[in-house]
């Protein structure tokens, strides 16, 4: 929040990056002495401020280069160090909004936002991406250039202007709430303040412009997030779909996430987010596993699959066609996508075919499915799951030499 906050001010990301950087250096010799601040944020806003006329100060090259930085003196020194509240939430919102500017590159629209705005590492980035670290970083660090060099403001689009910018943002939150949902990597399976904070956009976007996609989308992350608190067990590991106890499950944000998803079924212009949403919809209407409507599910993974052709929307489909019709139609899907040569290192490809060859038998082809998945895994409560499964699929192996 303080950083998108000083580069609304600054108009400079490396500047404002400088600036936070010392402010944090202040923080860690002050608050232990003089006890943190009530408004933390504001505070590293207010010293990021004057930090950052120090650096204009030391830099007479950063002054020469960046004369709209030296006009800008008076009027950041003037400034009042206590920002209001809603100033600075929505200034990430803002940075959302320059981020996704149609005069960056599309691909560099997004990983820029999920750095710059959310915080993740751009190893995380890449790992979404599928993509090498070196080249995401790239790729970043052009945003960046782009931004400073067209002079992109760092403000709110018009009411004209928002239709015409939204597939990015709503692309950038769905991938913010992602990473809270399941982390690409790291010591636990949910990032709770990724996921909240990607609600909270999507629900400005919502109050902005109340588009039936929007509503899709916030749905969609409604619907998933009213299972959180069942989605791991009190040893953080994780609990599958069909072994969560549903009686723990958020009503209210069910009943929130369906109700925003049917708006948007009505409308007929709904897009993928809707449609994830419905099939999000179903598993959180159904009573049990046992009693899920696999065949709907299947039919909207179709649907997904021909408004937005993925592999990993096929993936979803397989696995969903599986319940339908048995695993053997399951792995027969799967076998296509690998035939393409694609996922071929995504790890849920290799734990899913694992589990549907554990269900059809084959336990030996599953032992090394799965142990090909948690090769992959980098996230380490996927990798204790896929450990136990590896354990349970060795037990099983055994008892049938003994047999």
């Amino acid at each position: 929040r303080a950083l998108a906050s000083l580069v609304r001010l600054l108009r400079d990301f490396d500047l404002a990056e400088d600036a936070l950087q010392e402010a944090y250096l202040v923080a860690l010799e002050r608050w232990p002495h003089d006890g943190i601040p009530d408004n933390p944020c504001a505070w590293l806003i207010s010293t990021g401020r004057f930090k950052a006329i120090d650096i204009i100060r030391r830099r007479q090259t950063l002054r020469d280069l960046h004369p709209e930085l030296s006009r800008r003196w008076d009027e950041v020194a003037a400034a009042n160090g206590r920002e209001a509240q809603h100033e600075i939430s929505d200034d990430r919102l803002r940075m959302i909004f320059a981020c996704c500017h149609p005069a960056i590159d599309p691909q560099v629209q997004v990983p820029l936002t999920l750095r710059e705005v959310c915080g993740l590492t751009t190893e995380e980035i890449a790992s979404g991406f599928l993509v090498a670290p070196a080249t995401m970083a790239q790729r970043i660090v052009r945003g960046k250039a782009k931004i400073r060099d067209a002079r992109i403001p760092i403000e709110l689009p018009t009411r004209d202007e928002l239709p015409n910018r939204l597939e990015s943002i709503l692309s950038v939150i769905y991938l913010v709430y992602s990473e809270g949902y399941s982390a690409s990597q790291g010591e636990t399976v949910q990032r709770v303040d990724l996921a909240n904070e990607a609600i909270r956009l999507a629900r400005l976007v919502f109050e902005l412009l109340p588009q039936p996609e929007v509503a899709g989308l916030l749905g969609l992350m409604l619907l998933h997030e009213s299972r959180r608190m069942t989605r791991v067990d009190d040893d953080g590991d994780i609990v599958l779909l069909e072994d969560q106890d549903r009686g723990r499950w958020d009503r209210q944000m069910i009943g929130e996430g369906v109700s925003l998803v049917q708006f948007a079924l009505r409308s007929r212009q709904f897009g993928a987010y809707t449609v994830q949403a419905a099939i999000a919809a179903v598993h959180a209407e159904s009573p049990s596993n046992g009693e899920t409507d696999w065949r709907q599910i299947a039919s909207l993974y179709g649907l997904l699959q021909q408004i937005s052709p993925s592999p990993v929307i096929e993936l979803n489909r397989a696995v969903a066609v599986s319940m339908r019709d048995g695993p053997q139609a399951g792995l027969d899907l799967i076998a296509a996508i690998e035939a393409r040569g694609e996922l071929k290192n995504y790890h849920l490809l290799h734990a899913a075919r694992g589990e549907l060859l554990r269900r059809d038998g084959q336990f030996l082809l599953a032992r090394e499915a799965v142990e090909q998945a948690l090769s992959l895994a980098q996230q380490k409560p996927e990798r204790r799951y896929l450990q136990k499964k590896l354990t349970e699929l060795e037990s099983q192996l055994e008892g049938l030499v003994e047999d």
